[in-house]
């Protein structure tokens, strides 16, 4: 079975008192201490960072590690992600992410531990990474479309709550064309695919939501998702 969890914006890093979707993400693999390995490599492996990763994941039930590309620790990067139960991406710049996997050629390594059985997940830039298309922020730029890995069809867009423009430019780009369309996550909420087709919607907030957005007769549609409040 292969499983990727996208998160529009929360998990440990956004919401360190509210463990919920994290939790989510270790309930999906099959051992009962998996090994959950964070990949912090776009926000350029930040040491803080990577210390609320240790912070909240030595709370929980699992063995935590990172991968660094900036200060590698490993001997062979494929033999180390494949004896991970899950993958976890931070969020970041989505560009330089994809530049430096490629560079190391982490991008194959984790298409592979994918059809293997390796559990991928992350947010913000660890989320639309797994996507065809992911709608970025770049610095003192408009919002725009970047091509990313292509696991999952379609585009992806996180934040959809957080930030107005975000919304306003998503729309604009699937009205002229210029991204496909695709998923739009509210902060607090994951979208969880299983063998590349949405599985479920969960939240760590009340009321988020994620939608399903297209161009229909030259006009935007958002087809609401059926969200599951992990609190409930």
């Amino acid at each position: 079975m292969r499983q990727i969890i996208a998160i529009g914006g929360g998990g440990f890093s956004m919401e360190p008192e509210n463990p919920l979707l994290d939790k989510y993400i270790l309930s999906q693999a099959k051992n009962d201490l998996p090994k959950v390995c964070f990949v912090p490599t776009a926000s350029g492996d930040q040491t803080n960072y990577i210390e609320k990763f240790y912070k909240a994941f030595h709370t929980l039930p699992c063995q935590p590690s990172h991968l660094s590309l900036f200060k590698p620790t490993f001997t062979n990067l494929e033999r180390y992600v494949l004896e991970q139960d899950i993958i976890y991406v931070g969020g970041g710049n989505t560009r330089n992410l994809l530049v430096l996997w490629k560079e190391w050629g982490l991008d194959d390594v984790l298409k592979n531990a994918y059809k293997k059985g390796v559990i991928l997940a992350g947010l913000s830039a660890g989320s639309i990474c797994w996507f065809e298309e992911g709608l970025i922020d770049p610095l003192n730029a408009p919002l725009n479309k970047l091509d990313c890995l292509g696991v999952l069809k379609g585009s992806y867009c996180p934040h959809y709550d957080g930030e107005n423009k975000r919304k306003l430019s998503y729309h604009q780009l699937i009205l002229e064309g210029k991204i496909k369309e695709g998923y739009a996550v509210d902060d607090g909420v994951a979208l969880h695919f299983i063998n590349e087709t949405l599985s479920a919607a969960v939240s760590s907030i009340p009321n988020a939501k994620a939608y399903f957005v297209k161009c229909l007769n030259t006009e935007i549609t958002e087809i609401e998702l059926n969200t599951s409040y992990l609190g409930g």
